[in-house]
């Protein structure tokens, strides 16, 4: 046997061991077993990497982190169900079934509805090539590269027979026992634990670096199918499920069909019972139709299928009194109502305070203060208010009045039209944004301050040593080398890099800045706009105050004549800068000496109306510096590739990207192309 042949056998192996163990639950070796086979196939492909290929068991992590998630446009949308919350209304649910078939009785697939995050996998010629997320149904989010890092789900189908295109749905889900484990480990490591498995799963799988992703304990059972190309499938959804699980594909072992409303009412019962005793969170059960031709007669409605539906576990409900109405105001500067109410044992817990989303919410549900309330805990540790018991109202009770100033800070507070949220303007000094405001001003794209990690940052303002960004730059050696886990050596480094973040450049600075909606493309349309590109007898210090002075009284007009900025982002820019407290701060920066190079002087734009996506890993620059010199060059680079894309730039491990690239007929680029692009298009400038 020669290495290649070896190599398929242990990949062969491999996929049969991960089959046994989590399709069917009945691994046939020991772990140790499997981890010898998966080492000498590592082994292998090191030596001889010409034989590594994207579906190899070994290839599930590694790609780097993404700058963002493209787009998918689900070829068939992803439906939501409608719900039933009784018996009798599942019952009208079965009556208009067996009406509209005109048969007497219906055999239905009964399967646990799993509280996850529902995915797509795009399987074409038996190989995993895209994972996407549910979205709004009709588009969702790339999350390939973290699906693959997901053990149960196939990076390759067993067996021969499926469909050269094949598009699974199911739900990715957090087990508990793993979600117990996940927030031990947050927080031993100071960091804050999940609220529930949902959220924990829904987070994991939109993590940015799929390494992160490989860490936490995911799982996924899959429960239908969507796109179906050049390939035959049962004519009923129980058999479908049965030969997902045939290829390879990880189906809860509960799903079952049961005959007629009895039978549905029956299986409810059960999974209610065994509620607690699984391994998963679910919310209810779900009942589909099981003959795929019924269902095709039964067609759809709105959103949702005539033929399946949701039967939900009760919320766990109770009464009590509203005493106050807090205001608290998030990390992000949103602001959120928050009922304090009189103490209430609910969904097994003592609560106090409920969430009342935003004003909007409070005014639909007409909340007062003194009134009594009914409090929902289901499944979400964060309990809310359902609704008012309005004949109880008594005579004193207040309405809610929104604060206009924010209660951290004082500064003012912004609704933008159309928004239902409320949010305090004054980023870089209130004191509930601090930490995020200093987090996101030292970030590689804003001022860079190398060593100055998320945890230093905590630190630094728990201890009060930092209240703004501008403190930054009055620590020294001796405070720095006194704090946990920091020698003298690292606070001499970051005293250096804080020095060096000093020379920067008028877009970063504005990015820094933490202005609501001013990314780095509307920082640099800033910067080009105010920044002052002729110096004659003007010292940096005041050149730098000049172009600072200029943005902060450019009226909201004046924004919006600048090329890519509207009304919405003008109007965030205004409110920042009319703020004190941020323009104290800022004064304080450029006392502290931070400074820029003059403006150069617009240049020709040879790349301008161009839209380039870049995928893979490029081996002479990172991809935010290509993005970069292509958007210096008056390109747009965008995250996800439509007919409209003039190319795409393709590194290594290129992937849904690429493909989706070559369907389209948009022409792709390599990383030599793209240099002598940048090349040419600079030395025309």
């Amino acid at each position: 046997m020669n290495v290649k042949q070896r190599v398929e056998k242990l990949r062969e192996q491999i996929r049969y061991h991960n089959y046994r163990y989590y399709v069917l639950d009945s691994p046939e070796i020991p772990d140790a077993e499997y981890d010898r086979l998966m080492r000498e196939l590592q082994t292998l492909e090191a030596e001889h990497p010409e034989l590594i290929t994207p579906d190899s068991p070994t290839q599930r992590v590694g790609a780097q982190p993404l700058e963002g998630f493209g787009e998918v446009r689900h070829e068939v949308p992803m439906l939501s169900l409608d719900n039933a919350f009784s018996d009798e209304e599942l019952a009208e649910f079965d009556r208009r079934v067996r009406e509209r078939l005109e048969i007497d009785t219906v055999e239905y697939a009964a399967e646990p509805k799993l509280d996850g995050l529902a995915i797509s996998l795009l399987y074409e010629d038996g190989v995993l090539v895209r994972g996407a997320t549910r979205g709004d149904g009709t588009t969702g989010e790339d999350v390939t590269l973290n699906v693959r890092t997901i053990e149960s789900i196939p990076l390759r189908l067993m067996g021969k027979d499926y469909p050269k295109r094949l598009e699974v749905r199911g739900e990715v889900v957090m087990p508990l026992k793993g979600f117990r484990e996940l927030n031990k480990r947050q927080q031993a490591e100071g960091h804050k634990p999940f609220v529930n498995p949902r959220n924990a799963a829904a987070g994991s799988l939109r993590q940015l670096d799929p390494k992160v992703t490989a860490q936490r304990p995911l799982e996924m059972y899959c429960y239908g199918i969507g796109l179906v190309e050049k390939g035959e499938l049962p004519d009923r959804h129980s058999a479908i499920l049965a030969r997902l699980r045939d290829w390879g594909l990880r189906v809860y072992k509960g799903v079952t069909t049961v005959r007629g409303l009895d039978g549905c009412i029956r299986y409810y019962n059960t999974m209610e019972k065994r509620r607690d005793s699984l391994p998963f969170d679910i919310d209810g059960v779900v009942f589909k139709v099981d003959s795929l031709d019924e269902q095709q007669r039964l067609g759809y409605v709105a959103r949702a299928p005539r033929w399946a539906i949701a039967r939900k576990f009760p919320a766990q409900e109770e009464l009590t009194r509203v005493l106050d109405i807090d205001v608290q105001v998030g990390r992000t500067g949103a602001l959120t109502p928050v009922a304090r109410l009189e103490p209430v044992f609910v969904g097994g817990v003592t609560v106090t305070n409920a969430t009342l989303h935003n004003e909007d919410e409070i005014r639909r549900k007409d909340v007062h203060i003194g009134d009594w309330v009914i409090v929902r805990r289901a499944g979400d540790v964060i309990p809310e208010v359902v609704s008012v018991v309005k004949d109880r109202r008594p005579k004193d009770a207040k309405p809610f009045v929104m604060p206009k100033k924010c209660p951290v800070c004082g500064s003012d507070i912004e609704r933008v039209e159309g928004e239902a949220v409320a949010r305090c303007t004054g980023g870089l000094y209130c004191e509930a944004q601090r930490k995020e405001a200093i987090k996101h001003f030292a970030s590689r794209r804003a001022m860079d301050i190398e060593g100055l990690g998320d945890k230093l940052v905590e630190q630094l303002v728990d201890e009060k040593l930092v209240n703004d960004v501008a403190d930054l730059y009055s620590l020294d050696v001796d405070t720095l080398a006194g704090l946990e886990r920091m020698g003298r050596k690292s606070a001499e480094n970051l005293i250096k890099a804080l020095e060096d973040s000093k020379h920067t450049t008028l877009e970063r600075f504005l990015f820094a800045l933490g202005i609501r909606e001013v990314g780095e493309v509307t920082a640099r349309a800033l910067a080009r706009a105010f920044g002052t590109s002729d110096t004659k007898g003007m010292s940096d210090k005041k050149r730098v105050r000049t172009d600072i002075d200029r943005l902060a009284k450019a009226t909201q007009e004046a924004l919006e004549a600048i090329p890519d900025i509207g009304p919405v982002v003008a109007g965030h820019i205004v409110k920042f800068f009319k703020q004190k407290h941020n323009r104290d701060v800022i004064s304080k920066l450029l006392d502290a000496g931070i400074t820029w190079p003059p403006q150069e002087v617009a240049a020709a734009q040879p790349l301008q109306g161009k839209t380039y996506v870049l995928t893979g890993t490029l081996s002479s620059m990172t991809r935010n510096d290509a993005k970069a010199r292509l958007q210096a060059l008056g390109a747009k680079v965008a995250g996800s590739v439509s007919a409209k894309t003039s190319a795409v730039i393709a590194g290594e491990k290129a992937g849904s990207k690429l493909a989706k690239a070559e369907k389209l007929g948009v022409p792709v680029l390599s990383e030599d192309d793209l240099i002598k692009l940048l090349e040419q298009g600079e030395q025309g400038t």
